[in-house]
């Protein structure tokens, strides 16, 4: 977060365009953001180039992404990366700071990714496997994600938010050490929608400073935090969400898949 009165490069510099994620299913452009002398990568989402959504047709997704940002903010958890509201060379957008990631196969390490594939029957020890299935070639693959407590935190925010589509491509690991989130479009909505490939922990306790941390901030949406995510979501989602909270912080307990659509598609 900026510091008062400092200059805040991600919400005022200037955009310019670098490129265009192709594979995303809205408009996601690459830029640089620059005030003065200071310049820090961002991904742009112009709500102009947002899909509209049948099953999400309250507010925007730029406006979802923000909220689910604030929301894991409020917990303290940093697991998304800074994201503001903001006009861009396209309109009013989300503007999010653009994370260096590890790349294990780039790097010559050879290790898996946060999520990953490999053969069935050779799920590495602090793995666990979510599914298995078929690869674009008709060979068969398991699913299969790290047993690690930052991930963890990840899967715990998505069930706090309803995240509808965490995919093994929106969970980065950061050159930081950090393991980060990114994708919160289609959250918070008021019915049941979660679907994700960290699944790994259904049915396991959550740690305890975790669900610590989501008692404490199901006491905060009567105040400021309740007021600023209503400028984003509607106020049945912001209820939804103090119930999820409150329930989830009695149960501490990870939900166990519990219909057909429970993994996003594709997984990647």
């Amino acid at each position: 977060m900026s510091e008062p009165g400092v200059p805040d490069v991600l919400l005022e510099g200037d955009l310019t365009l670098i490129g265009q994620i192709t594979t995303a299913s809205n408009a996601t452009l690459v830029c640089e953001s620059t005030l003065g002398e200071q310049s820090t990568r961002v991904v742009y989402k112009p709500v102009r180039g947002e899909r509209p959504l049948w099953d999400f047709p309250d507010g925007t997704l730029a406006g979802r992404e923000v909220a689910s940002y604030r929301v894991s903010e409020a917990l303290g958890w940093g697991v998304i990366p800074r994201t503001v509201l903001r006009d861009g060379p396209f309109g009013p957008g989300m503007v999010q700071r653009w994370i260096d990631t590890v790349d294990r196969r780039a790097d010559g390490s050879g290790g898996l990714e946060m999520v990953d594939l490999c053969s069935p029957g050779n799920v590495p020890p602090g793995w666990f496997e979510v599914l298995q299935a078929f690869d674009s070639e008709g060979e068969p693959v398991s699913l299969i994600h790290a047993d690690d407590p930052r991930l963890q935190r990840m899967a715990v925010l998505d069930v706090l938010i309803n995240n509808a589509d965490r995919k093994g491509g929106h969970a980065l690991e950061g050159v930081d050490g950090s393991v980060y989130g990114v994708d919160h479009g289609i959250c918070l909505h008021s019915e049941n929608k979660l679907r994700t490939v960290l699944w790994g922990w259904a049915g396991q306790p959550v740690p305890g400073a975790l669900i610590a941390d989501v008692a404490e901030f199901a006491t905060t949406l009567d105040g400021d935090l309740g007021d600023e995510l209503s400028e984003l979501i509607t106020e049945e989602e912001i209820v939804a969400l103090a119930v999820r909270a409150m329930q989830f912080a009695e149960s501490a307990v990870m939900p166990e898949p519990n219909g057909h659509r429970t993994i996003p598609w594709p997984a990647f």
